[in-house]
């Protein structure tokens, strides 16, 4: 085994619970907003609806076919004319409530701060992640999880997405890490394992739904915790 000095870390659903935190975004708009949803029947058909066009936008803009704005806009856009809401402007402000409140949330992955704080006295910490520069910041300072890590690399501050190996490059560059002395843990296969082998690392997939895949990893954990077994 490789001996390392840096860990990167994906963000989201590797460390911050997404799904719960935006779940409970979305909670709070639908209850804040009821009364401006005619035709919603119910939180769990705006929540199912919002995620169908939230995953297939953000498909589109991990393969740069929209922008930033484009995706932020058009998945609200979308689930409010599924329930025959054509209303720009509402669309528009939800947008922006949800990207207000969802970073100030602080669910975490089970596990998170117990096992970050055994491998910051061992390694250099760092993030990367596809994120908005200014939300995932949000999301690490509002859940305490700012003070593990030394740098954030973002898709936006780097100008290149997981799984292209630039973002990577950039990464080594801003903590002079190196391919050698390096291991990247993250819960994607397409963005982090296939993005970490395209920049040569070490790498750990993070699979708590155990899900089945076909991919070769080098390590697999179901558990934050089954780290310490690894580093």
């Amino acid at each position: 085994m490789r001996t390392y000095r840096h860990i990167f870390f994906d963000l989201d659903h590797t460390l911050w619970d997404f799904e719960s935190n935006s779940k409970s975004t979305l909670h709070d708009i639908f209850d804040k907003y009821y009364l401006q949803l005619p035709g919603v029947t119910s939180y769990e058909a705006f929540e199912k609806q919002y995620h169908i066009h939230n995953d297939f936008y953000w498909e589109e803009f991990h393969h740069s076919r929209i922008t930033r704005d484009e995706l932020r806009r058009i998945r609200f856009v979308k689930t409010l004319e599924d329930f025959n809401i054509v209303n720009e402007e509402l669309a528009l402000h939800l947008a922006e409530v949800y990207l207000n409140i969802l970073p100030t949330k602080t669910a975490l992955i089970d596990e998170a701060h117990d096992v970050l704080i055994y491998l910051k006295t061992k390694y250099d910490l760092h993030i990367i992640t596809n994120g908005f520069d200014e939300i995932q910041h949000k999301k690490l300072h509002h859940s305490g999880l700012d003070k593990y890590f030394h740098h954030i690399i973002t898709s936006e501050l780097s100008g290149s997405k997981k799984p292209n190996k630039e973002i990577f490059k950039y990464a080594f560059h801003t903590t002079g890490a190196t391919v050698l002395d390096s291991i990247f843990i993250g819960d994607s296969i397409e963005a982090d394992i296939k993005g970490a082998k395209n920049a040569g690392m070490d790498h750990v997939f993070f699979n708590p739904k155990k899900t089945k895949h076909t991919e070769t990893v080098m390590y697999e954990i179901a558990d934050l915790r089954e780290l310490k077994k690894i580093l």
